[in-house]
C-alpha cells in the first residue's frame, strides 16, 4: 500500500506519542485524533506503515522499556510494571514471557550480565537488536506454544 507524505507523518506523530509515553492508555480512537484521521483508517494505515498493528507496537514498546528498567534501575518488578503501564501484575508478567520467552526476573538477570559484558552500543542500536518480536498475535504465540506442548507429548 503506497502511502501518502503526509499520512506517514499523521501516523509519525502518533507514533511518537506513543513512544514518549508508552505507560500511557492509547485507543485507537485517541491515535486517531493525534493522526486527524478516522479510526479504522488509522488503524488499517499504521499497519501498513509499520507492519504491525498500534496495539502491538505498544505492547513491544512497553516491554521494551520494562526490559530496560530490569537492566538498569534496582525498581521491584512490580513497580515496573505500573510504571510501564499495566494495570495487573499477572498481566504483565504473562504478556512479558509470551513476548520475550521468560520470566521478568531472569530477564533481569541475564540483562545485568549482557550490560557488564557487551561494549557500549547506541541506545538506539542496542534497543532496534532486542526489540521484541510482535510480528504475530501474542495469543497467536500461545496457540502455538500449546499446540507444540500437545504435539511433543
Amino acid at each position: 500500500m503506497n502511502q501518502s507524505p503526509e499520512l506517514l507523518r499523521r501516523l509519525l506523530r502518533a507514533k511518537d506519542r506513543m513512544d514518549g509515553a508508552c505507560h500511557e492508555a492509547w485507543p485507537v480512537a485517541r491515535l486517531a485524533r493525534v493522526s486527524a484521521v478516522s479510526p479504522a483508517h488509522f488503524a488499517r494505515s499504521f499497519k501498513a506503515a509499520f507492519g504491525m498493528p498500534p496495539h502491538r507496537y505498544l505492547l513491544s514498546r512497553r516491554i521494551e522499556r520494562a526490559v530496560a528498567l530490569m537492566r538498569d534501575t534496582e525498581l521491584s518488578v512490580t513497580e515496573i510494571a505500573l510504571c510501564t503501564g499495566w494495570r495487573s501484575l499477572g498481566t504483565f508478567g504473562r504478556i512479558f514471557r509470551d513476548i520475550t520467552g521468560d520470566s521478568p526476573g531472569n530477564v533481569r538477570a541475564r540483562e545485568r550480565s549482557a550490560a557488564q559484558a557487551r561494549d557500549r552500543l547506541p541506545e538506539c542500536i542496542a534497543r532496534a537488536v532486542h526489540r521484541p518480536d510482535l510480528n504475530s498475535a501474542v495469543s497467536e504465540k500461545r496457540r502455538r506454544t500449546a499446540v507444540a506442548t500437545v504435539d511433543s507429548t
